[in-house]
């Protein structure tokens, strides 16, 4: 029972700081040109921060935590 509540915790902590992807959130701003760029900076940039505490809470070392950390960096952002 203990795992299924601290999945479910950590699959909502995940879920929420990225509900949609950088790409989407630039196109629902309707940005362009140097504004997309730094959006998209900053964008990848949080969700590379994010990602890494992700894999440190799950106790992830070596291959196991950049396969995670670059999946959800390649989700977050949306490529």
């Amino acid at each position: 029972m203990k795992t299924i509540v601290l999945a479910a915790a950590l699959s909502l902590v995940a879920g929420s700081a990225f509900a949609a992807s950088c790409k989407v959130e630039a196109g629902n701003m309707k940005l362009a040109g140097a504004a997309m760029t730094s959006f998209m900076t900053k964008c990848e940039n949080d969700a590379k921060a994010s990602c890494d505490k992700g894999a440190m809470d799950k106790k992830l070392t070596g291959a196991a935590k950049d396969s995670f950390t670059k999946k959800c960096v390649s989700d977050a952002v949306g490529s």
